[in-house]
């Protein structure tokens, strides 16, 4: 018998391979995520990216970050980006999370299993992408001492 694999301890390794820029370890370690967990462990380890995100973003503007009952607000940095499938999903899903909707990131997250493989895959892979790069953003900000 073969011991259940630790999802959590995965997944916080893929993201510390993509913040660190090492892209072919983050995707070799996604893919075996991808290839053993259940569309509802799916859903548990795209949570865990946004909590990631969230704490990010809270360390990245402090006191601007909103605070009881206020919200994040989704904005578009470059022209186009919400077009492609997969950024629209990881900047909503992760704005929602950080919301703490939590109806809103089912939904979602529910609506990509219904599109085709290659969305779903390419929307995963853009959410964690995009939590490196706001983690990349924190360290940067932490090591000027901002």
């Amino acid at each position: 018998m073969t011991a259940p694999m630790d999802f959590a301890q995965l997944s916080f390794r893929a993201l510390a391979h993509a913040t660190a820029g090492e892209g072919d370890q983050a995707a070799s370690l996604l893919t075996t995520i991808a290839t053993n967990a259940d569309t509802h462990q799916m859903y548990g380890i795209c949570c865990g990216f946004a909590e990631a995100g969230k704490l990010m973003l809270t360390r990245i503007f402090g006191d601007q970050a909103p605070g009881p009952g206020g919200m994040w607000v989704l904005e578009q940095i470059k022209p186009g980006a919400l077009d492609d499938p997969a950024e629209a999903f990881a900047a909503r899903f992760l704005v929602a999370y950080a919301n703490g909707d939590k109806v809103m990131t089912l939904d979602m997250y529910q609506a990509l299993l219904e599109s085709d493989p290659d969305t779903y895959t390419d929307s995963v892979c853009t959410l964690l992408a995009e939590v490196a790069g706001i983690c990349r953003t924190a360290i940067k900000q932490k090591r000027r001492g901002s």
